[in-house]
């Protein structure tokens, strides 16, 4: 599968950029679905229109991983846009795979642990219920979309991320500045669970779920899932910094609004049952390896 064409939207995002270097490594010849047609070989799309079906045919593998931003105080009209951006967006695809006369064999698909919802010490495995919050209803709307391509049998994956860790993006580049200042601290309680992964180990995942037989839901975090107090201290011990100005759930949710809840003070401790019995071999299953590797790299 060495000169394999894959399609993917969102190369332009942080986990996108990620698996176009993967990928393109490994000799796959990538195409990108996407709003601007850069280049030649690129598929112009608006993912909230029906999309052609002439225009994804005979791809090998497709991966789906564009939509709005989480980040942000989440407005009515933000929530619309990360709701409608997910499943307006996953259904047109889907549908348009679907009706294509070469279809992909897989399509791989983004989610997340947001599915879940905030679940305390609870373990969750892709077999879990989902929660009854605006992220799990999203979430399972989003992964709900792609029901199209997997009734004509494309094997679909939901890759269910937790926190993904980069300095180049999402989260972690976001707290870095607070925290080499010295005034980086846990975020309410810090008992909270934080699901992660290391952004190679995204982009190793998606490799592997294109080349194993993976289907359905799959938990993409470390399987070494850490509380927010922990998270804290690894973080500070690697800058060498002190971690003693705690951010107050009060003071989270005036900054934050409703994302602070669903996002900074959930707790979700997930496990990647079926990533690991699939065979995968996390690069970086340890918090302080990854952020030793992100920081000092």
């Amino acid at each position: 599968m060495d000169s394999a064409r894959v399609l993917i939207s969102g190369a332009s995002g942080l986990i996108g950029q990620a698996v176009v270097t993967t990928l393109s490594a490994e000799g796959y010849k990538i195409s990108c679905l996407t709003r601007s047609q850069a280049k030649a070989e690129d598929v112009h799309w608006d993912p909230s229109q029906p999309l052609s079906s002439a225009l994804v045919s005979g791809f090998d593998a497709v991966v789906h991983l564009a939509g709005e931003s989480i980040v942000g105080r989440w407005t009515d009209a933000k929530k619309k846009r990360i709701r409608e951006s997910r499943v307006l967006g996953t259904r047109n695809l889907s549908e348009a795979l679907a009706k294509t006369s070469q279809r992909p064999p897989v399509l791989v698909c983004a989610s997340a642990v947001g599915y879940y919802g905030s679940r305390g010490d609870e373990i969750l495995r892709e077999d879990s219920s989902s929660g009854n919050d605006f992220l799990s209803e999203v979430c399972r709307e989003w992964e709900g979309a792609a029901k199209p391509a997997i009734d004509v049998g494309i094997r679909t994956v939901h890759t269910r991320f937790g926190l993904v860790l980069s300095r180049k993006g999402g989260a972690l580049q976001k707290m870095l500045l607070p925290f080499r200042l010295g005034a980086g601290g846990r975020v309410g309680s810090g008992k909270q669970w934080w699901s992660w992964v290391d952004l190679q180990d995204v982009a190793g995942g998606i490799l592997h779920a294109i080349k194993s037989n993976l289907q359905g839901p799959v938990n993409f975090v470390a399987p070494n899932p850490t509380t927010n107090l922990e998270f804290t201290k690894a973080l500070g011990s690697v800058l060498s910094r002190p971690t003693i100005f705690p951010v107050p759930a009060f003071a989270a949710r005036l900054a934050f609004g409703q994302m602070a809840d669903e996002l900074l003070l959930a707790s979700q401790r997930v496990e990647p049952v079926k990533l690991q019995a699939s065979g995968y071999q996390f690069k970086f299953a340890e918090l302080q390896k990854s952020l030793e590797s992100i920081l000092d790299g």
